[in-house]
């Protein structure tokens, strides 16, 4: 059994709890013992009734709570830093779409408090990410590399922040020599060697797909990673309050949680 640090349940408060992934999280925590959401947050405040109280904003929020999960918005990451900031609660930071601004105002606030930020809260992708930097270390310059990235029609930013960490952790095991290029719309040129290609579909209900291509010369390789439900992230982000509760000031991320 999780408990926080006076030996009492894990007290959770869901940010975007009203959204489908805050619903999820609902049912996952509801089910894991040893942690309970006291409260939720959301835009939408009325729009679900839940067994934990919502408030429209975190300024409203009266219960103490022990972490902070959120699946919301990347607007609404100032709001949440000062919260965690003034009441000194680690953050679980599940959003994606951040601009280089907000990630450095998350670094910034991560001296004062513990936050782990992650695109994707899977086991799976965090996984993959230490495989295709193996990969690429091996195999660049004989092949090339393309990233696909698929997901449902309702997700608002593409490339998914998946795609991008996936991509990041190639050009990091690369010495950050390759450059980005977004669906080649329009370009009427050969390859280049130091690209990495980053297509985004869209359609449908489709989870989380990621498929990550090394192409060379008569021999194609493939790491791919298809979440088959939402309960995938879910358990990912369980898994990450439970262990960056207690921890101390830092920014922290899910191969933090599978080493530590």
């Amino acid at each position: 059994m999780e408990l926080n640090s006076r030996g009492e349940i894990m007290k959770v408060l869901l940010h975007g709890c009203n959204g489908r992934m805050g619903q999820v999280l609902t049912r996952i925590i509801s089910e894991t013992p040893g942690m309970e959401v006291v409260c939720g947050v959301d835009k939408n405040f009325d729009r679900i009734k839940n067994p934990y109280p919502v408030y429209e904003s975190l300024d409203k929020v009266a219960e103490s709570v022990d972490v902070l999960i959120d699946f919301s918005n990347h607007l609404c990451l100032d709001d949440i830093l000062r919260y965690g900031i003034e009441k000194n609660v680690p953050l679980v930071i599940c959003t994606t779409g951040f601009s280089p601004e907000e990630k450095k105002r998350m670094f910034e606030a991560s001296k004062k408090i513990p936050i782990l930020n992650s695109s994707n809260m899977s086991i799976g992708i965090t996984l993959l990410l230490s495989l295709v930097k193996q990969a690429a270390s091996a195999l660049y310059g004989d092949f090339d590399i393309e990233i696909i990235e698929k997901h449902h029609n309702q997700k608002l930013d593409s490339p998914s922040g998946t795609a991008l960490m996936i991509a990041d952790a190639i050009n990091d095991s690369l010495e950050n020599g390759l450059e980005y290029v977004y669906g080649r719309h329009s370009k009427t040129q050969k390859r280049e060697k130091k690209e990495i290609g980053i297509h985004a579909v869209r359609g449908g209900a489709i989870v989380g797909e990621h498929d990550v291509i090394f192409a060379g010369p008569g021999e194609i390789i493939e790491i791919s990673h298809t979440a088959l439900s939402r309960d995938v992230f879910a358990h990912g982000a369980v898994r990450a309050a439970k262990y960056i509760v207690g921890k101390e000031a830092g920014l922290y991320s899910m191969k933090d949680v599978i080493e530590g």
